[in-house]
């Protein structure tokens, strides 16, 4: 009888942790697609809030135009993701593919900000050169005043 007891209870514990986890699939569920380019998307308008825009403008909500972008509402939004985040395995693979979008796009940036840092040093190392390799503009100047003191250069 002991035995008997200790299986029902353990069923029950393992019953009560699993009926509760998994939501109702809501109606207006957003795919995993595009929940994946939405999160994306959420991230780097989040990322986006201290630094500042064209505008010198910081503290900006870029959620409102996330939103918009994919024409949908909060409410839906956050139906979606509570039912996702009760099914751990989609909601690991959705964020393990958003977190690849981000590093492949932070690799572009890093590679865009090397490529214009390295563009701006060539244009400077090439207007050091011209400078020291073109003459003074007043030694080319003929001598107006009468004075022979000034010369051309040879």
């Amino acid at each position: 009888m002991n035995k008997f007891s200790y299986i029902l209870i353990l069923s029950i514990f393992f019953a009560a942790c699993t009926s509760n986890t998994i939501f109702e699939k809501p109606k207006n569920l957003i795919p995993k697609e595009q929940m994946v380019d939405l999160l994306t998307d959420i991230f780097l308008a989040d990322g986006g809030d201290n630094i500042k825009n064209i505008h010198l403008q910081r503290s900006v909500n870029y959620f409102p135009l996330v939103f918009e972008k994919y024409q949908i509402d909060t409410t839906r939004f956050k139906e979606s993701n509570f039912y996702y985040t009760s099914r751990i395995d989609d909601y690991d693979e959705i964020l393990t593919r958003v977190d690849e979008r981000l590093k492949a796009l932070k690799k572009q940036f890093d590679a865009e900000v090397k490529l214009n840092d390295s563009l701006d040093r060539i244009k400077r190392d090439s207007l050091r050169l011209s400078r020291i390799k073109s003459p003074r503009k007043d030694a080319l100047k003929p001598n107006l005043r009468g004075d022979s003191k000034k010369e051309f250069p040879k």
